[in-house]
């Protein structure tokens, strides 16, 4: 069954805008928002790490959550198929080339990192989104579960 509640959690990532660092740090929380709503990075780094945090306190088989960067033309296929993935696999569909980069599955207290090329990014448009224990997906229009 599909809800749609709008929430503001996807954001495009614009990886060629300069910025002074090749390290990110998002938080997400129990309300199932992420601390930033756009990233970016330096046009010079060759790879990006990126850092979830989880300021929450539900753990993770009641508020777990990841972070997933993906063509946004990608975004709803990608979506579909996490959901049908499972608890087994993180929401995250086994050997998908169209996800660039996914951090594991966290709850509060817990954080995780991902580090990932940029060098094939540059003028993509890019979305960034998080998938939740219930296998639901939230991103800027509505959320899937």
């Amino acid at each position: 069954m599909k809800k749609a509640i709008l929430i503001s959690v996807l954001a495009t990532v614009p990886v060629m805008v300069s910025a002074t660092s090749c390290e990110l740090v998002v938080d997400s929380t129990d309300a199932m928002r992420f601390s930033e709503t756009e990233l970016t990075v330096s046009s010079s780094c060759e790879k990006v790490n990126l850092t979830l945090t989880h300021s929450g306190r539900l753990p993770k088989t009641a508020m777990g959550h990841n972070w997933v960067l993906v063509e946004s033309a990608n975004l709803n296929a990608v979506a579909a198929e996490a959901m049908a993935a499972g608890a087994a696999n993180e929401y995250l569909p086994v050997g998908d080339d169209r996800i660039i980069a996914a951090t594991s599955m966290i709850g509060g207290g817990e954080s995780t990192q991902v580090e990932f090329s940029v060098s094939e990014l540059k003028g993509k448009d890019l979305t960034f989104f998080l998938l939740f224990s219930r296998a639901c997906v939230f991103n800027e229009r509505e959320i899937y579960c």
